[in-house]
């Protein structure tokens, strides 16, 4: 598949997802295997801390610029942070 096709099944499903209010992100879960703090994080990225706890409780969500900032800074791969259900 194409990336760009890939993006943007990505954005469909991932503001479907935001629309529906659900958990989105595993940020919080990765940074815990990483050994990384919030703190970190926002350091790396140049913002608030408040920013990414936001992020982390799922109480808002990263934009991709910032996703997949997020992935490079932790070495993962974009589809780990993300929660994204396939479709039967």
């Amino acid at each position: 598949m194409a990336i760009s096709a890939f993006f943007c099944i990505f954005v469909s499903k991932f503001k479907n997802r935001m629309e529906e209010n659900k958990d989105l992100n595993r940020i919080k879960v990765i940074l815990a295997e990483k050994k990384r703090t919030n703190k970190w994080l926002a350091e790396q990225l140049g913002v608030n801390p408040a920013t990414v706890s936001k992020w982390c409780t799922n109480s808002s969500q990263p934009d991709l610029a910032s996703l997949l900032k997020i992935s490079k800074l932790l070495e993962v791969e974009l589809t780990k942070l993300v929660r994204i259900e396939h479709e039967i």
